[in-house]
């Protein structure tokens, strides 16, 4: 299992993005959480098996909510984790 953190840059916030965010990340069996930024992009983090995390960076990357507009995506701090911390997939406010 991975785990990393994210951040979505372009048109995220106003768009249902964390909630389509969740939706995708619960349909892919990953736990974690998203929130809006003051500086207007999503950040979050998942954790969750290898395959399933590289699926959701494609989403995050290309496809998010259908009115979102996705400039860049970055993802940090990613390691090795053998069991995951967080029970589900959360918004924050």
């Amino acid at each position: 299992m991975i785990a990393l953190d994210f951040e979505v840059f372009g048109i995220v916030q106003g768009v249902f993005f964390r909630k389509y965010t969740q939706k995708r990340g619960l349909e892919l069996g990953l736990t974690g959480w998203c929130m809006n930024t003051a500086n207007g992009t999503v950040v979050g983090h998942l954790q969750g098996e290898k395959k399933q995390v590289e699926e959701m960076k494609q989403w995050l990357r290309h496809t998010g909510s259908p009115q979102s507009r996705i400039d860049k995506v970055e993802f940090r701090n990613e390691k090795e984790i053998s069991e995951q911390s967080f029970s589900k997939f959360e918004i924050r406010k």
